[in-house]
């Protein structure tokens, strides 16, 4: 009984020891996924064609607080930076999304944000991400039990296409 014991410690461990890698692009790591040569990003205020005047400050804000929150970099000003993310609201959009089966009234709301967006290395001048047509949708409710307003669907977008983004940023895997 004690053998047996013994023999399934040590495949337990051993397949501990397996399941970790020291780079991410050979497995599961711990290792940051974001390119650790860069260290400082610039982030100027998104560019925006489109009429939803204050969203273009409103995602930069949010790709700047997930760049903190999710990555080791630090966003600083793009004269001293490694790097750069620039980007360019080009479609703002409020899609209903459902509606009352009796009344017919509108029960949920989707705010959707398109972008175009580079992430540039400064020192060398070589584009290291290049997305057209990125996009990312959040609901609201504004019908009359919830009452929730516009502001909220374009929060919760502006978040969430920040999220994707920085995602987006990851080295070449």
């Amino acid at each position: 009984m004690m053998r047996i014991l013994r023999e399934l410690v040590a495949v337990a461990a051993s397949l501990c020891l397996v399941g970790c890698s020291s780079d991410p692009k050979e497995g599961y790591s711990f290792k940051s996924a974001h390119d650790e040569g860069i260290r400082t990003v610039a982030v100027p205020i998104f560019e925006n064609t489109t009429f939803s005047n204050g969203a273009e400050t409103q995602i930069t804000e949010a790709i700047i607080k997930e760049i903190q929150r999710s990555t080791r970099w630090t966003v600083v000003g793009s004269s001293t930076s490694d790097a750069t993310l620039k980007g360019t609201l080009t479609s703002s959009q409020l899609r209903r999304l459902s509606s009352a089966p009796i009344t017919g009234l509108s029960q949920e709301y989707g705010v959707e944000y398109r972008v175009d967006f580079e992430f540039r290395d400064n020192r060398s001048g070589k584009p290291l991400v290049v997305r057209k047509n990125f996009s990312a949708l959040e609901t609201f409710a504004p019908s009359r039990n919830v009452g929730e307003r516009i502001e909220v669907g374009q929060a919760g977008t502006a978040d969430r296409l920040a999220h994707d983004i920085v995602a987006e940023l990851r080295s070449a895997w």
